[in-house]
């Protein structure tokens, strides 16, 4: 896949795809801006903004081919198993804040 393409799956997964997937699921993450911050935590492998640049928007365009095949794979795979997957996923992005996990 293109990177165009990549980022092109990126947008339409995490801004309306996965929001609109777990409204209507109930998952423990229904905003856009969480889901972004959960793949692109996994991405990187810690707290994004400790790796890109929180000034340059969108930060996903930042992440180097590699990382963003990866992330739109992990929300694929997000999109895929749903909430459990997603729990698992928030829980550790969280803790990478030094934030509890939801309940």
């Amino acid at each position: 896949m293109s990177r165009a393409a990549l980022l092109a799956r990126y947008r339409q997964l995490v801004l309306d795809e996965l929001p609109r997937r777990a409204r209507q699921g109930r998952w423990v993450v229904t905003a856009d801006h969480c889901f972004g911050r959960i793949v692109l935590d996994h991405a990187v492998g810690g707290r994004w903004y400790d790796v890109l640049d929180r000034r340059r928007s969108p930060a996903f365009a930042q992440l180097d081919d590699d990382r963003l095949a990866a992330a739109v794979a992990l929300a694929e795979r997000i999109a895929a198993e749903g909430d459990p997957l997603l729990r698992e996923l928030d829980a550790q992005s969280l803790t990478w804040r030094a934030k509890p996990a939801k309940r």
